[in-house]
């Protein structure tokens, strides 16, 4: 360690983060504490990271920052969050913005103040990338005296701000590429909620949680967009055919318009959303370099839609990742297998269900049979805590049919190479949402045999095949259980089970 450049432990240090940590380990000795005073490039105030933060008097907790960030020189990165503390004097706060804006780079910030401090004054016209900014108001922005011209990402979180200010603060970013926006306080001058955005630069958006009559962004350069939780009357987006990745989550929105600029989408991902499906398709029909196609927990605005997965299969010739979901309730499946088309791209299948019925494993078993090179199959399903006995047949029947369709799909391996091995899955996934004690009784209920599985490293059954378990268990959706069979694995449990 006495070997170590001054250089050297002052990226260590930043690496630390947390300000009390760096303090801490900056007390070693001189040499470290020389590297605090003039190699430091990062430094983190977070309330989150030392609950103490919330019980000093702000005072106290204002002196103990300001000694800090004055022994630094040269700092890059500076976070301050303080959720849940008192404000903060803002003649204190300037200082600390003032002491390090020549060479600041990142700036996350989150401090109330008083009285309310004008961000965009202090940091304008010097060398930010970077800046997140929470809890704040905005008022009045200028673009050419408040100007970021090296700015390339900013982050609105909870900040008010007027539609006019916010479209003028994208003008006093000429280069900037990301933005993301969550539950803003828009503030409007008419009756009419809605915001006009332009950025030549922009490539990635993020909107959560925003309700406004209309939305229209215009971005030449957009790859990247997702709205999230948001109610919109009209959105409209205008580009020049960049966008490659378009997810909405649960958004609510009349009318939807991504113009003609959709035929370089590789990504579509919609959950949680009320469908048109002739009109959205025809607003993602050109998508011919498409690779990846969500549609979970969609509504169908009327209920006769089918969606015809032939088409889906001509019109998307590069597909390898195909996500579906299923809501049985009225027993009518929404995807249609009519025809004899083969999805000979795909190697990633996930399908899932709100109310599991038989029709659900019918599907599935069709489905799989016009996969012929996929490598892997995940499951997603919703079972209830309480079920009748005719639930559990119905997912006894599901299983033994899964068990059997994987059987049938492996039955080859031993007389194929490992090349030829990949054209068939290599695991089998399925998440519960329940507990895995619930499982068991399942799977007790239902007379199954299926117990060589681990659900987070406890054993359903009595008995596991040469002591293994599944190398790949996680946390499925909604915090769920997941249950990974591999190949192998589950072989030798179609083996020693009757079904």
């Amino acid at each position: 360690m006495e070997n170590l450049p001054v250089e050297v432990i002052g990226n260590i240090l930043s690496r630390l983060g947390a300000a009390r940590e760096v303090v801490i380990a900056s007390a070693t000795c001189r040499k470290w504490r020389e590297a605090f005073r003039k190699h430091l490039h990062c430094l983190s105030f977070n309330s989150n990271d030392w609950p103490v933060f919330r019980d000093l008097l702000t005072s106290r907790l204002e002196i103990l920052i300001t000694q800090t960030i004055f022994q630094t020189t040269g700092l890059q990165g500076l976070t301050i969050l303080m959720d849940d503390v008192d404000e903060f004097s803002a003649s204190t706060v300037i200082a600390w913005l003032m002491y390090t804006r020549e060479s600041l780079r990142i700036l996350y910030y989150n401090v109330r103040t008083s009285p309310n401090l004008n961000i965009l004054d202090i940091c304008g016209r010097h060398k930010l990338e970077m800046l997140s900014l929470a809890h704040n108001t905005i008022i009045g922005v200028e673009p050419n005296y408040q100007r970021f011209s090296c700015l390339n990402s900013l982050s609105l979180s909870y900040v008010s701000i007027s539609a006019l200010d916010l479209n003028l603060l994208l003008t006093a970013c000429p280069k900037l590429e990301s933005l993301s926006l969550i539950n803003p306080e828009i503030a409007m001058s008419d009756a009419q909620v809605s915001v006009e955005l332009s950025s030549p630069t922009l490539k990635t958006i993020y909107v959560e949680a925003i309700s406004l009559d209309k939305f229209i962004l215009e971005a030449d350069s957009l790859e990247d967009m997702h709205l999230k939780d948001c109610a919109l009357e009209q959105f409209e987006l205008i580009g020049k055919g960049t966008l490659k990745r378009f997810q909405i989550d649960d958004v609510s929105v009349i009318h939807l318009d991504i113009g003609e600029i959709a035929e370089n989408l590789e990504v579509i991902d919609v959950s949680n959303f009320t469908i048109i499906w002739p009109k959205f398709y025809h607003m993602i029909s050109r998508s011919s370099n498409l690779r990846v196609l969500r549609l979970w927990d969609v509504v169908f605005d009327d209920e006769d839609d089918i969606v015809d997965l032939e088409t889906i299969a001509i019109c998307f010739p590069y597909l390898s990742h195909l996500s579906l979901s299923n809501d049985l309730r009225d027993g009518v499946i929404h995807y249609g297998l009519e025809g004899s088309y083969h999805l000979h791209n795909v190697v990633v299948l996930e399908v899932g269900w709100t109310v599991i019925s038989d029709i659900f494993s019918q599907w599935v078993e069709e489905l799989l049979q016009r996969c012929p090179n996929l490598e892997k199959l995940i499951i997603h399903g919703t079972v209830s805590d309480t079920k009748t006995p005719e639930e559990c047949q119905i997912l006894a029947n599901f299983t033994s049919s899964i068990v059997r369709l994987m059987r049938q799909l492996t039955a080859f391996h031993d007389d194929l190479s490992i090349a030829c091995f990949e054209r068939c899955p290599s695991y089998f996934t399925m998440f519960f949402r329940h507990p895995a004690q619930c499982f068991k009784e399942t799977i007790h209920q239902c007379g199954l045999e299926i117990v060589y599985l681990t659900i987070f490293g406890d054993l359903v059954g009595t008995q596991s095949l040469d002591g293994r378990v599944a190398p790949e268990v996680s946390n499925g959706p909604g915090n769920g259980e997941c249950l990974c069979y591999p190949l192998d694995v589950l072989q030798q449990a179609c083996e020693a089970t009757d079904f």
